[in-house]
């Protein structure tokens, strides 16, 4: 017992990790823990809702280790430069609690490289419902982090281009709401 509620703490860091997406209301931002649930939720709700043929154990597995990296390596802002190498500290943090002498996940690093790398379904999912949760927020807020940030109208297309190509329902609301965003001055147009 000691062993695995030693590791239980070694997780409960991810709490420590500050995001750069204010919670509804806009009172603070959300830590990746939070991130994570409502990353599992909400592929959960959308496999439901779009009535996709996915592994739901393997969907939900990809959300709760997709961001564990960030315990040691921090969040990346989406729409940073580093964006581009933050996985390599991710891994290096998830193979050192895949180490963990209480850690009994022994696929812990495969999952982690499967919902990062694969095109699976599920995998897919994950990546689209991760960029469009801190997008959902955002419009919550009013752009209160794309104003702070000085984001752009092409940075946040760019960033959801992708999502178009495997689930055109999603990105026809997120084109909306990247209008609607620009009309209300919460993104720049270039």
């Amino acid at each position: 017992m000691k062993k695995i509620t030693d590791f239980f703490l070694e997780l409960d860091a991810l709490k420590h990790v500050q995001r750069r997406s204010y919670i509804t209301g806009g009172h603070r931002l959300e830590n990746s823990a939070e991130h994570s649930w409502h990353l599992a939720m909400a592929c959960w709700s959308f496999a439901d809702y779009f009535q996709l043929e996915v592994d739901m154990a393997r969907l939900l597995k990809y959300a709760l280790v997709h961001d564990l990296g960030e315990i040691d390596a921090g969040d990346t802002f989406l729409y940073s430069a580093e964006r581009s190498t933050a996985n390599q500290a991710e891994s290096r943090c998830v193979q050192r609690l895949a180490s963990h002498p209480g850690n009994p996940i022994k696929d812990l690093p495969i999952l982690w490289d499967e919902q990062e790398f694969s095109d699976s379904t599920e995998a897919t999912l994950m990546k689209a419902v991760d960029r469009l949760l801190p997008f959902l927020l955002n419009i919550s807020n009013e752009g209160k982090t794309w104003i702070e940030s000085g984001v752009k109208k092409s940075q946040v297309i760019a960033a959801h281009d992708f999502i178009g190509q495997v689930f055109p329902d999603i990105h026809q609301w997120v084109t909306e709401q990247i209008e609607i965003a620009v009309e209300n001055n919460w993104l720049l147009n270039e």
